[in-house]
């Protein structure tokens, strides 16, 4: 698919080019190329490719239900014209696959799991179309919808997480239709999702610090989409204001984490969805946000589906594949089927606002990313975040988050447990990746070189003063001998954990740079544990494509560089070696990786620093940029930038990071590790 010329752009689309007419013309011929792959009645949709975890009958209900998402946005954004005939076709599949004599009838909720999920996309937009589609359906199809949407109700074998959204859409849409329902379990529902909120907008999906897309795509967009259905009307009430305020300031943060190019984070499971990053921003502009602007909105999510649209998504039959700009089914979890990538159909909520809606009059505006360079805390997910716009690139360095509980034993999950994600990069996300972190990482290495694990980790500050942002962690690091088989729903893999040492990370992050400070001190309790840590290494930032290449000074530093990219890892107290990381098949981004890394024996509480650069290969086109200059002195660490600014960063004291321990003891100093707050954070 071609990028439009920004030349004859629309007015209002200056920056993108994506109107709604082009919006809408991507929609449907989506919707036109799934339908070669659908089932006589229409009831599946089952794409091109190997069955998923859960089976093609699984598959099939997923390939219709969200692509019903899709055709339901069209139908309401255009209230009820439908050139394409997408009611009827959609018809004929409902009544197909709630046929329990059809050979394609549907898995019903009582009979998979997966099916809870894909009946709230069916009951979404049941009742967004309404007119057009349940009114016209036979009172018999209505009542066999009504007889498989029945199980859930009073089913509390849902997982606590964005799944207790399923079972109240289910239950609304029943209770609209004069369905069974339940008020305890809808109570019962919206309470877990509170307990998830983690404050300055920001959901966990569950219990665990599980911060990622999720978040926006799900834990905000369902509460805007419910709101708006007709059995919702009492319940909602009390909270609407809320839950707009949440994601209000949700917004606030999304806006500083997509690329100048579009790009969202690289970050997370179930990141086939792809473009269903926009979601939250047409979800704000559904509930009429007030501080994020509709020309704000309108440009972030337009810039997502652009960037997708320069990478060829969706590919050359129209259809989207499991992967990021092409089909790498590494990328997908384990419950992932050829129809899974769908739930992109999230991001496209815009078109079910017609053309008068304010967000479509309004012109768009840049991002942050592209008007200036920022700094700033995202404290829920325990992030520091960077963006310049000389190459609009965003980084996330990450001192929170890991898709467990603290003092989980259990592996790290490239998807959440590195120290850095960004715009432009992605983890790597081979075998040895799961078992033995290289990429954005602090381990220890024992004498065959396997590498520690942080999950578990404790967050003891995140903070801002001026233009640098700072945090630190502490991990019990510990080697994984992982657990064989189980299945891969994001998270680390299970195992034996055998403890190393307590590893304290210190980043001060500002543009293109991170200082990166760490310690290793015994472990209260396990003294003797450090004696298997032959090494200390840090991993920089992950770079792919079908041209890497790389330079290395010994013990100086090593980078990694493509056409547009490059990434330095220079070493400035401790490390004595320096090299880079090669892989094939590790990232979706392209076929081969080179990592810088640095290392140097374990010298128990002492500081080691290194600076880890991420910026755009361009001017010069050596990929080589100034380095900070950084000084280590007792307590501290002082930092020159390379246009002459100056920061100090207390360092904290050695503290045991016991798996109960909850409170960090920490000083400050100039831009130092104290409470500072990120100026634009206030909490809902």
């Amino acid at each position: 698919m071609s990028t439009p010329d920004r030349a004859h752009a629309a007015p209002l689309a200056p920056i993108t080019g994506w109107t709604r007419e082009r919006w809408t013309s991507l929609a449907d011929g989506m919707l036109r190329a799934v339908r070669p792959y659908a089932s006589p009645g229409h009831a599946r949709v089952t794409l091109p490719g190997p069955p998923g975890g859960y089976g093609t009958a699984v598959d099939g209900l997923e390939g219709f239900a969200r692509t019903f998402l899709l055709a339901g946005f069209r139908l309401a954004g255009e209230q009820g014209r439908d050139p394409d005939g997408l009611a009827a076709w959609y018809a004929r599949g409902l009544d197909t696959g709630t046929d329990p004599g059809a050979a394609e009838r549907w898995p019903r909720p009582d009979e998979h799991p997966q099916a809870k999920v894909e009946a709230a996309s069916l009951a979404l937009i049941l009742d967004m179309t309404r007119p057009w589609l349940w009114d016209r359906l036979a009172a018999g199809v209505q009542e066999r919808i009504v007889d498989y949407l029945a199980p859930v109700v009073g089913d509390d074998s849902y997982p606590r997480c964005n799944w207790v959204w399923f079972r109240i859409v289910v239950e609304t849409f029943l209770r609209s239709v004069g369905g069974p329902w339940s008020a305890a379990d809808i109570e019962a529902d919206l309470a877990a999702h509170d307990s998830f909120y983690r404050g300055n907008g920001w959901f966990a999906d569950g219990d665990e610090r599980s911060f990622d897309h999720y978040g926006g795509w799900a834990l905000h967009l369902y509460p805007v989409l419910w709101a708006r259905m007709a059995g919702a009307a009492e319940p909602a009430a009390a909270r609407g204001e809320t839950d707009r305020l949440r994601l209000e300031r949700y917004l606030q943060d999304c806006l500083h984490l997509i690329g100048g190019d579009g790009a969202p984070l690289v970050q997370g499971r179930s990141l086939i969805y792809r473009f269903a990053a926009a979601a939250p921003l047409w979800a704000g502009a559904l509930a009429g946000v007030k501080t994020v602007r509709p020309g704000q909105l309108r440009r972030a999510a337009s810039g997502i589906m652009a960037y997708f649209d320069a990478h060829h998504v969706p590919g050359e039959r129209g259809l989207l594949t499991l992967g990021w700009h092409h089909e790498w089914r590494q990328l997908a979890q384990s419950y992932s089927g050829p129809s899974s990538p769908y739930w992109a159909a999230k991001g496209m909520l815009g078109i079910a606002l017609g053309p008068d809606h304010p967000v479509w009059c309004a012109a768009e505006e840049p991002l942050p990313a592209e008007r200036d360079d920022h700094a700033r805390v995202v404290r829920a997910p325990g992030w520091l975040v960077s963006s310049t716009w000389r190459d609009g690139l965003v980084r996330v360095v990450n001192h929170g988050t890991d898709h467990a509980l603290p003092g989980s034993p259990d592996g790290d999950s490239p998807l959440y447990a590195r120290l850095g994600y960004s715009t432009a990069t992605a983890p790597l996300l081979s075998a040895e990746a799961w078992t033995s972190p290289v990429d954005q990482s602090a381990v220890l290495l024992d004498a065959d070189g396997r590498a520690t694990h942080r999950t578990g980790m404790r967050k003891l500050h995140t903070g801002r003063a001026g233009d640098v942002v700072t945090g630190a962690s502490v991990a019990r690091a510990h080697w994984l001998d992982p657990e064989p088989g189980g299945r891969d729903h994001g998270s680390g893999r299970p195992g034996k954990a055998t403890d190393a040492a307590a590893v304290t990370t210190v980043s001060a992050l500002r543009g293109a740079w991170e200082v990166r400070c760490v310690r290793v001190d015994p472990l209260p309790g396990a003294p003797d544990a450090l004696g298997a840590a032959a090494r200390l290494r840090v991993g920089g930032w992950p770079l792919a494509g079908e041209a890497v290449d790389g330079r290395v000074q010994p013990g100086g530093w090593a980078l990694a560089r493509t056409a547009r990219l490059a990434s330095v890892a220079v070493a400035v107290e401790g490390f004595d070696d320096a090299g880079t990381r090669s892989d094939d098949g590790a990232s979706p981004l392209g076929g081969h990786s080179l990592t810088p890394w640095l290392s140097g024996p374990v010298a128990p509480g002492r500081w080691y620093a290194a600076a880890i650069g991420l910026y755009g290969a361009t001017g010069t086109g050596t990929g080589e940029a100034a380095a900070p200059h950084v000084r280590l002195t007792a307590g501290a660490v002082h930092i020159g930038w390379p246009d002459g600014s100056r920061t100090t960063v207390d360092l904290p004291a050695p503290e045991g990071p016991s798996r109960q321990d909850t409170a960090p003891r920490l000083g400050t100093s100039g831009a130092g590790l104290g409470d500072g707050t990120c100026g634009e954070e206030t909490d809902r």
